[in-house]
């Protein structure tokens, strides 16, 4: 196996870790995500500065909406996606989450002038299916958990995810470890006066048992994940990428079930393999033909 393999490979499995390091912060959601995106993008732009790669101004002055934007997206989707974690099992909100490449396939004919072939009507009626197994059947374990408010928190980040997606298709002139750099960075700078409105700061309240938890999260499960990630990119077909990415979900619903005791019942694991598989269809070459490539690791999560 490849070298850069092996770099997506490390990247999916340590976003699939992502929910332990969170339902171990006593932070609220938006909080996470403010400190998340300041370390994360902190640790991208010391990478940029060692590899002496210059800050491309002029594009980014070209790319600002977009950026603005996605930025302003990628910070909500993550404050819904660490909600999800606390109302329903990881393996739901993980699922929910996987629903975002059908957003994106409803959204193209309207924003990109594609048809609605069969083929994706399919996939987004398959997955429809597979969300109703899921949130029509109870789940095993984890009492105290509210399964529907989970999952709908679960679907708005999978809705904002896929705003990312929509409008990363316009970024220009930019790399992919650049463009999540500055998204990080704008991120943050929009959660700031969200935070300071809702929660307010107290960066000394942190408890010294999340710090560890929080660090974590921001510099390995952003950082590192992303470099790994980037720097395998150009050397791998896209569908390679997407196909690898499947590792993400599945090592989430396995960290779920070993160390979370949350199991999926049969019906609701069915439920998954319908998202999943319509996903694979739309990710492995069938949408990328009319020029909708859905590269699910940008990456929000």
């Amino acid at each position: 196996m490849g070298k850069a393999k092996l770099k997506v490979i490390a990247a999916m499995l340590i976003f699939g870790t992502i929910s332990l390091f969170v339902k171990n912060i006593a932070l609220a959601s938006s909080e996470i995500a403010l400190y998340r995106g300041i370390l994360g993008s902190l640790f991208l732009l010391m990478v940029l500065l060692i590899k002496r790669d210059k800050i491309p101004w002029p594009r980014l002055k070209e790319n600002r909406v977009p950026l603005l934007l996605s930025g302003a997206a990628i910070g909500f989707n993550w404050i819904l996606l660490f909600e999800a974690y606390k109302y329903t099992t990881v393996s739901n909100a993980t699922l929910s989450y996987y629903f975002a490449p059908v957003f994106v396939m409803l959204a193209s004919p309207f924003i990109f002038k594609e048809k609605l072939t069969a083929v994706r009507v399919g996939c987004i009626l398959l997955a429809m299916v597979g969300m109703y197994l899921i949130v029509g059947r109870g789940t095993v374990g984890g009492e105290g958990f509210n399964h529907p408010l989970g999952i709908l928190y679960g679907i708005g980040a999978a809705a904002f995810y896929a705003c990312v997606v929509i409008l990363n298709k316009f970024l220009k002139g930019l790399s992919g470890l650049e463009s999540t750099m500055f998204q990080l960075m704008i991120a943050s700078l929009v959660l700031a006066p969200y935070i300071f409105i809702t929660e307010g700061f107290d960066v000394l309240a942190i408890p010294k048992v999340s710090l560890p938890y929080l660090l974590v999260l921001g510099v390995v499960h952003t950082g590192v994940a992303y470099v790994l990630y980037f720097s395998a990119m150009q050397e791998l077909k896209s569908q390679t990428i997407a196909t690898l990415s499947y590792i993400d979900p599945i090592s989430a619903v396995l960290v779920s079930a070993l160390f979370l005791n949350e199991n999926l019942t049969p019906i609701q694991l069915i439920g998954g393999i319908f998202i999943l598989g319509s996903t694979f269809i739309s990710e492995s070459g069938l949408l990328e033909r009319n020029g909708i490539k859905v590269n699910r690791k940008v990456k929000s999560e």
